[in-house]
């Protein structure tokens, strides 16, 4: 059976929206796909943990990933390391070590639990650690991105997987609007 990991955002949740929709519209349209969708901390040493357990446990499997915001982030590093078979990137994160640093020190709180977090400089270092210069997969990705992201810029998404399939959106917001009506695409890229 083949399997779909979503990975939520920074701060999000296995209840945010896109994954929630993602879940409903597997099962209602491909209930023969597994879903799944880990709750990442905002700990990057500990989502690093959980990733580096789910996925080394399900390489064998035909699995695929569908990574939003940070999520993206880490399913390209899942992707470099040939853990999955391919990746949806919607509005990912680039570099998020440099976009992190106006949050060190400052507690924030996950949009979905009380759980909060404090990043630290050693937080960063793990999120350097796992940002590969250069893309060895390209192949393997599909980059949906909108213009009118208003939290990262879309450019740097552009730049960072030039020459993967993409979706270029005009408008739009970093939540993706109209995200469900993509799944079809993204599953016809995972050749499922």
């Amino acid at each position: 059976m083949s399997r779909i990991i979503y990975l939520h955002g920074f701060l999000s949740s296995p209840d945010s929206f896109k994954a929630k929709c993602t879940q409903r519209w597997l099962q209602e349209s491909r209930p023969d796909i597994e879903y799944l969708c880990p709750l990442l901390s905002a700990d990057p040493s500990e989502s690093l943990e959980t990733l580096d357990k789910l996925f080394t446990r399900e390489r064998a499997r035909d699995t695929f990933v569908i990574g939003s915001s940070l999520g993206g982030f880490w399913s390209t590093y899942v992707i470099e390391r040939e853990l999955a078979q391919k990746a949806a990137l919607i509005n990912p994160a680039v570099s998020p070590h440099t976009r992190f640093n106006e949050f060190v020190g400052k507690e924030l709180q996950n949009y979905y639990t009380d759980d909060c977090y404090t990043l630290d400089d050693n937080d960063l270092a793990v999120l350097l650690d796992c940002d590969g210069e250069s893309l060895c997969q390209i192949g393997r990705y599909y980059l949906l991105v909108q213009k009118g992201d208003e939290v990262l810029d879309y450019r740097q998404a552009l730049t960072r997987y030039n020459g993967c399939k993409q979706t270029v959106e005009v408008g739009g917001n970093h939540g993706f609007e109209d995200y469900e009506k993509h799944l079809p695409d993204i599953l016809s890229f995972f050749e499922l």
